[in-house]
Order: C-alpha cells, then sequence, then structure tokens
C-alpha cells in the first residue's frame, strides 16, 4: 500500500458521484483541495439515488446475513448523520421501522433480535430515513458551493499526475478516488475491485397514502417505506449488473407488499433498478490501493447512504494523513489480500 499525504489545493479526482462519491467530494473541497468529480450518469441515475434511503444498523442486520457482524461499526456510521444531515438541510426520518406479517415469521425476527443482544419488540426505532434524490442533490449542491466541480464522463485510466478520460482528455490530478459502483470492477484502476460482486436491485414505487413521517413497514421478503413516492424494495439479484427493469423479478415484491397491505394498487407501479457492488464481508473497500495514488471508497452493499460521511472522513484522514479512527482497519482496501498470505 502505497500512502500519500496532500497538502491543502492538491488537485483530487473522484469517480462516482453516488452517496459515498459525494460525500467524499464534499469533504475533500471543505479541506481545501481541488476537486473534481467524474461521472457519466445523470444525477439520481446510480444506485444512490434509486435507493430506498434506509439508514437502518438494525434492520440491515436483521435481514441481511453478510451485515450481522458489523451491527455496531454500523451503528457508529448512524450516529455521525444527525450532524453531517443538519449542514446539509437533509431531512432525516426518525419514525423507526415496523416489523409486520406471519405469526411464526415475526416470532423469527425476535429470536434474531434476542440474538443480536437487543430488547424483543417488533418495532426498531433506532432505524432512520432519507430522501435519497434530496440528498444526494444537498450533496451535489454543497461539494459546488465549496468548490467541486462535477463532470458527466467517465474515468479511464490513472496513474499519478495523469488521468484518463473516456472523451479523449488528459487532465493532471494527484490522486483518484475510486468510489464507482459496477463498472470499477475489471481491476483496470485499482486491483482490489476484483473483489466486488455487482448486486441488481428493484424498487416499486407507487403512491404514498399518508404521510413521510410513518414508519417503514418490513415484512417478510419486502418493505414499504414512505415518502414522496412508496418505495417497496427490494430485489437482491446476485451477480448482475444489468439495468433492465424485470416485472418477472419483481412479482415477488408485489405479492409481499399486497400481502401486508392488500388494498395497494400496483398495476401502475413504476420499476426502478439501481446496480450496487458488494465485498465478500459486506464493508466497503476504503483505503489505499496498491496501484499508486488510488484510494478507494467502494462497495458498501446495502448501505452506501448509512456509511457515507463515515467513508467521507475517512478518505479526507487518508489524504491529510490525519487519525483514521477506530474503524478503518475493518474497511481496509486491501483486507482481503492480506487474509490470503
Amino acid at each position: 500500500m502505497r500512502a500519500m499525504k496532500l497538502q491543502s489545493g492538491a488537485r483530487v479526482a473522484v469517480a462516482g458521484a453516488g452517496a459515498l462519491g459525494s460525500a467524499a467530494a464534499l469533504r475533500l473541497a471543505r479541506f481545501g483541495f481541488r476537486v473534481t468529480v467524474f461521472d457519466p450518469a445523470p444525477l439520481w441515475a446510480n444506485a444512490s439515488g434509486v435507493a430506498a434511503g434506509m439508514l437502518a444498523p438494525m434492520s440491515e442486520a436483521l435481514f441481511d446475513p453478510p451485515s450481522r457482524e458489523h451491527l455496531n461499526l454500523m451503528r457508529r456510521a448512524r450516529d455521525l448523520w444527525p450532524d453531517f444531515a443538519l449542514a446539509l438541510d437533509i431531512e432525516l426520518a426518525r419514525s423507526g421501522v415496523r416489523v409486520e406479517g406471519r405469526p411464526a415469521w415475526r416470532d423469527e425476527v425476535l429470536a434474531r433480535i434476542r440474538a443480536l443482544g437487543a430488547p424483543e419488540t417488533t418495532y426498531i426505532a433506532e432505524d432512520w430515513r432519507l430522501d435519497a434524490r434530496q440528498a444526494l442533490s444537498a450533496l451535489r449542491a454543497a461539494a459546488q458551493e465549496a468548490g467541486a466541480v462535477f463532470e458527466a464522463v467517465a474515468v479511464d485510466a490513472f496513474e499519478p499526475g495523469a488521468l484518463r478520460l473516456a472523451d479523449g482528455r488528459n487532465e493532471r490530478f494527484e490522486a483518484l478516488v475510486l468510489a464507482t459502483g459496477p463498472g470499477a470492477r475489471d481491476g483496470t484502476l485499482a486491483p482490489e475491485t476484483a473483489h466486488l460482486a455487482p448486486i441488481k436491485g428493484q424498487i416499486l414505487r407507487a403512491p404514498c397514502k399518508g404521510g413521510a413521517d410513518l414508519p417503514v413497514i418490513r415484512g417478510e421478503g419486502v418493505y414499504l417505506a414512505p415518502g414522496a413516492s412508496l418505495a417497496i424494495g427490494a430485489t437482491m439479484e446476485h451477480g448482475r449488473d444489468d439495468l433492465a427493469p424485470d416485472v418477472e423479478a419483481t412479482r415477488s415484491l408485489r405479492a409481499a407488499a399486497n400481502a401486508l397491505r392488500p388494498d395497494l394498487d400496483l398495476e401502475g407501479a413504476e420499476i426502478d433498478v439501481g446496480v450496487r457492488v458488494t465485498t465478500p464481508d459486506g464493508l466497503p473497500l476504503v483505503g489505499w490501493s496498491r496501484k499508486p495514488g488510488v484510494l478507494l471508497a467502494v462497495g458498501a452493499r446495502r448501505n452506501g447512504w448509512l456509511f457515507a460521511p463515515l467513508v467521507a472522513d475517512l478518505v479526507a484522514a487518508y489524504l491529510t494523513g490525519d487519525n483514521l479512527g477506530s474503524d478503518a482497519e475493518a474497511m481496509n482496501a486491501r483486507r482481503f489480500e492480506a487474509s490470503k498470505s
């Protein structure tokens, strides 16, 4: 791992304008770096814009097995959000998650809660959410106000001092923060991305009855998240990285949602598609690559929004040589290589 310490005013490229990339760009711009974010996708078109915006450590630990070992870390990441959101005028919905469904299934969930050492209840007050599109817009606006520039083009290659873009341009940057999604997995920009795998996620969106301050309903194989629209999610199709809507793949979501709320009319529901990337243990890769000058901030599985402030802090600490804190090792970008040695 080749570490670098950059001075304020250094030029830093960020590849990827999702939650992790945008949060890192904001933090770095406020530190005085000259930041340009490169992402060919329109605002909201990436997985962060498609997401339901859950900041939900307990729900993730209960319903996504790879997250189970990271509950305390996820809680620490969530606890960074109140100050982070306040500074950006991002509204956090703290109405929690309510578990509903068959009695036998609820009993299974309560047993998992008990195994995690939490109070046995079907109302999870500690889980929050945000409006993903509003939050992405707020992050971009704040980063631009701090001096960051956003360009709609992909990064093709990087060596310290030389960034090549998909449109043929060559630009001078001292470091690259790699925060892209599925496009990072070929190893061109960083060899550690070979450990990433794609997950296609599809969310149904329907009219929302009632206010956005209602709790998320978590059922067997589905969640219902209120907001500007009702987000009904989400499929997890491992190994798929296409963005084509698939009515057949969302059939189980429709059935599970109607089992909870028979009055839902999902005939005209829209399908939003995003592709996330995950590591084998479900935590992102954050830290210096073996590739000189490349700093990874990628692979947050379903928790890009949850981890965004923590990852942004780590990216800034790596680039400035500051104290990394207690959670850096768990996300070490080269931890899977180290485990083989």
